[in-house]
């Protein structure tokens, strides 16, 4: 592979600095497990799981073999009426593994789509049950909710939002993280519970029967790993059910076992009305996301259309039988291996070992939940980002992959990560924020 890139290379690189990596490019070749592999041979520790989604390892025999076969078989079919055996294969499973009555899977390509189509549904069952009034949405900032324009819109990320634009009639709730009342907290904080009563506010502003429905990260990963504090969810869920307001969780990064659960949902227990997935659904092998629906949102937008298609929505690739065969073989990596069990009992040593940073220059805060951390580092004066980008880069020049954004550096490394594997992360964290001025 050509490690040497033209300034005007024809890729245009999504959330990229394009000028900068095309001037310095930092390419990757191939992965096995738990590395990455550099055109030259040298190995990449992943403490990111790419980005998010690799919760298995890189690689996995069972998944590249399913991909494989199910190719020779039938590459493609459509699911715009007609179907293949596979995709309602994959639903049950799916299904089998989210909270009791989120039982109606639909499929699309990433998390993106699935939050856009998370909030057509709220639409489309708010007028089904003749709530047709209900054409607010309620977001967080600080959120992120993919790239699309429902996604955008109801996420929280400026730099998002400022070019584009957003969808009328949303509201957003206040973030969660306040490091000068909660840093350094392990888990969940013990400050902010109280944030969800701002949902009240809202709702005697504009109106409970102008709102369809609320969307939050359980755990917001791409704003910098804001941990929900203590109580706070199960406010939000019973402050949305008094009001009629669906609630749905954005678990794109925190399902298939990123926290040692099946769901976020699952170990926080509470349970939403409609849930987003992607990412570790194919272990990222093939693109895939999904809706979890609770049966009676499924039921109330079928029964009530008139003869025909129910929901005017879908994509050509929804439940596509290369992703569907890689999403069931996923599903038995994860069982056979325990992998959502091995996140859990590694919480601890994980949670441990990062916050040994604690005092390190520049380091500010570390938070942690499950196979989750964060380390974020005060901004420079002038330059905010900067300090976390030259991190990264130093990180990966030294053989370990971060992820950052602003001035904080996430991590989220493959289920299969060993106590060796996390001994070497913070080992080679403590390094570069030691060089860093």
């Amino acid at each position: 592979m050509n490690t040497e890139l033209r300034n005007d290379t024809d890729f245009w690189m999504p959330f990229t600095d394009n000028r900068a990596f095309k001037a310095q490019p930092r390419l990757l070749a191939s992965a096995k497990d738990m590395h990455y592999f550099t055109p030259d041979g040298r190995g990449i520790l992943d403490g990111t799981a790419g980005l998010w989604c690799v919760n298995a390892g890189h690689a996995r025999p069972k998944i590249v073999e399913a991909i494989q076969k199910q190719a020779g078989i039938l590459d493609y079919g459509p699911a715009f009426q007609l179907g293949h055996p596979l995709a309602f294969e994959l639903a049950g499973r799916v299904a089998h593994l989210m909270p009791q009555g989120l039982d109606r899977i639909f499929f699309t390509n990433s998390g993106s789509e699935a939050v856009d189509t998370a909030l057509k549904m709220a639409f489309a069952y708010q007028r089904a049950i003749g709530q047709g009034t209900r054409t607010r949405l309620v977001g967080r900032e600080r959120g992120y909710h993919g790239a699309g324009f429902g996604g955008l819109s109801v996420g929280g990320l400026v730099n998002n939002r400022r070019s584009f634009v957003q969808l009328p009639c949303v509201s957003h709730l206040p973030h969660t993280l306040n490091i000068g009342k909660a840093a350094f907290s392990r888990g969940q904080p013990q400050w902010g519970a109280h944030l969800a009563d701002e949902l009240e506010r809202i709702v005697a502003l504009n109106g409970a029967e102008t709102i369809a429905a609320v969307i939050v990260e359980p755990l917001a990963g791409s704003a910098g790993v804001l941990v929900p504090p203590s109580g706070y969810l199960e406010r939000l869920r019973n402050i949305t059910r008094k009001h009629g307001i669906l609630l749905i969780f954005d678990e794109v990064i925190t399902a298939f076992g990123r926290l040692g659960a099946a769901t976020a949902s699952e170990l926080f227990g509470v349970v939403p009305d409609l849930i987003t997935l992607a990412k570790g659904m194919t272990n990222a092998a093939v693109p895939m996301g999904a809706v979890a629906a609770k049966r009676h949102i499924y039921d109330a937008v079928v029964d009530n259309a008139q003869p025909g298609i129910e929901f005017f929505h879908g994509y050509t690739y929804s439940g596509h039988p290369l992703a569907c065969a890689a999403g069931l073989a996923t599903l038995d990596v994860y069982a056979e291996d325990g992998l959502f069990e091995r996140a859990r009992d590694l919480s601890p040593y994980w949670e441990h070992a990062l916050h040994s940073l604690r005092g390190r220059r520049h380091v500010i805060d570390i938070r942690n939940l499950g196979l989750v951390a964060a380390i974020e580092l005060e901004p420079r004066e002038h330059a905010p980002g900067s300090r976390a980008m030259e991190a990264f880069h130093a990180c990966f020049d030294g053989g370990l992959l971060i992820r950052v954004t602003g001035d904080v550096i996430a991590l989220s490394p493959p289920l299969i990560v060993e106590m060796k594997h996390i001994d070497e992360i913070v080992e080679r964290l403590t390094e570069v924020l030691e060089g860093l001025d």
